[in-house]
């Protein structure tokens, strides 16, 4: 669209009203505005078609022919727009607030507390995007993330939300064996190569180190469980297992400058967002 031959979008909202309403002052409440200031909008466009559009009487206004054609274009239009967007505020009205999130941290550390946001905000659908892929945050396909890395995003609002070290697990049973972790077996799932460089780096694999790939953390950490050999995971999506003595610890390595981070498009969110938002830095604090 060439939005140069269109005359200011405030002048002709002015002279729509003024038409529709046959009156300045009305036109001037409707828009809350001065009544000089659609007097002054009516003139602008009078001058730049060169003809009158509003013929002024004792009893207000009234459309010329030319002005008859310009106000029934602005009434169509204007009234698709007001549709339109009423259209669009209901759809987004019963719309659920989408967090994108891995499976392993939504499983073991947020599903956990979600009931407590429910409890307290029971009008905010929470729809939950679980993933190993990020979401493209910027093409809609999540209004918030909750992302683990350096905190490096690009284009989008980051804010810490809390720090997060790796710690090597394995069952109870196998850790009292003190096995040697360069010899045991491993488990990740296939989005774990960070993970895996992280344990080769820090000494406690090698490339002849055995590695099983599983589909999902949820079953690596359920073989863990059994027994069948170790895992490197973030400190948070096993805390419950620590806990409750499930698994054991075999070494803890802080990560400096990485961590978990909220991650969201820029500008003020759908609704419900700046209550989940709220309550997760609660709970992140809390955890901590």
């Amino acid at each position: 669209m060439d939005w140069r031959g269109i005359p200011s979008l405030a002048a002709l909202r002015a002279f729509e009203a003024a038409a529709r309403t046959g009156s300045i002052a009305e036109a001037a409440t409707a828009l809350n505005v001065t009544h000089a200031a659609i007097s002054q909008h009516v003139r602008a466009l009078e001058r730049e078609f060169g003809a009158a559009l509003l013929i002024r009487g004792p009893r207000g206004v009234a459309p010329t022919a030319a002005g008859q054609v310009l106000a029934r274009a602005l009434a169509e239009g204007f009234g698709r727009i007001a549709k339109g967007t009423a259209e669009l505020r209901g759809l987004l009205a019963g719309r659920p607030l989408t967090v994108a999130v891995t499976p392993t941290f939504a499983e073991n550390w947020l599903m956990p507390r979600l009931g407590r946001f429910w409890a307290a905000h029971p009008e905010v659908e929470i729809a939950l995007r679980p993933s190993g892929v990020l979401a493209d945050l910027a093409r809609g396909e999540a209004d918030i993330a909750i992302r683990y890395g350096d905190g490096d995003w690009p284009g989008l609002e980051v804010e810490p939300l809390m720090p997060a070290d790796f710690v090597v697990v394995a069952a109870p049973a196998l850790a009292a064996t003190r096995p040697d972790l360069r010899t045991a077996p491993w488990y990740f799932e296939p989005y774990s190569e960070e993970l895996r460089r992280w344990a080769i780096g820090h000494g406690l694999m090698d490339e002849a180190t055995r590695i099983h790939l599983n589909p999902s953390n949820s079953l690596t950490l359920a073989a863990v469980r059994a027994g069948l050999g170790l895992s490197a995971q973030t400190r948070v999506n096993v805390d419950a297992d620590l806990r409750a003595g499930r698994m054991a610890e075999l070494g803890a390595f802080a990560e400096e400058g990485r961590g978990y981070f909220l991650v969201m498009p820029p500008g003020p969110g759908p609704a419900g967002r700046a209550a989940f938002v709220d309550w997760i830095r609660a709970e992140a604090r809390g955890a901590g």
